[in-house]
């Protein structure tokens, strides 16, 4: 039997306008042992860590819910409407097992659940092929122009498109004024304990293969620095 992953129950919030829906519980078993899996920005190619310096990890808004609690730790990685947005997994664990990502769930991201206000939320989840454990799921949130082939039940490479950058009508859910403001709301959850992401400075350019987090390590709290 896993551990439990929180001491205390959790409050449903609702931020920004944004749904918070809870995705069924998994049957898998937790990824008990720790074995670093990176994350990485959710774009293919260049793209910007917290542009505005409002939505960093340590502070950002945690919207959507996973196993029933809350995701770890969020952050806004910024780039112009058009780029690829992809799984921010990474294809292997630190000890060198090959894992799998799949899509779990593709739902309108908004309270609204109009798509214009924000987008498709595109959650993920990653599983350890040696160990057959559930290691993270990520919600990636605020993507447009889905391919029909993105749907639950699907398996996606590191590469493989998930949609595109996107700018919505602006609204509680989707503050944005211009195209620099087109930005992917990437959320993070441990299936046994907390991930981490890694801290940077606020306006930091990032490449697609820059490590931004780990999951499958065990962090003891929520919105933990690794």
């Amino acid at each position: 039997m896993r551990l439990v992953k929180r001491f205390q129950s959790v409050v449903a919030v609702v931020a920004a306008g944004m749904g918070l829906l809870l995705a069924a519980p998994a049957t898998a078993q937790a990824h008990e042992v720790p074995d670093a899996l990176t994350v990485y920005p959710p774009i293919q190619g260049a793209s910007t860590w917290d542009r505005f310096g409002l939505s960093g990890p340590a502070g950002h808004h945690r919207v959507f819910s996973n196993w029933g609690y809350l995701n770890d730790w969020s952050v806004d990685i910024y780039r112009n409407p058009g780029a690829t947005v992809v799984s921010p997994f990474g294809s292997r664990t630190a000890a060198g097992h090959a894992v799998t990502v799949r899509v779990v769930t593709v739902r309108p991201g908004c309270a609204t659940g109009q798509l214009a206000d924000g987008g498709y939320r595109i959650g993920l989840e990653a599983t350890d092929n040696v160990t057959g454990a559930v290691i993270a799921r990520a919600d990636v949130m605020h993507v447009d122009r889905k391919p029909a082939a993105i749907a639950v039940g699907a398996t996606v490479g590191p590469w493989t498109k998930l949609g595109e950058t996107g700018r919505f009508r602006y609204s509680s859910c989707y503050q944005v004024n211009g195209d620099t403001g087109a930005h992917i709301h990437l959320e993070v959850i441990n299936h046994h304990r907390y991930s981490c992401y890694l801290p940077r400075a606020a306006n930091t350019e990032l490449g697609d293969e820059t490590a931004i987090g780990r999951a499958g390590l065990h962090y003891g709290g929520p919105r933990a620095a690794c």
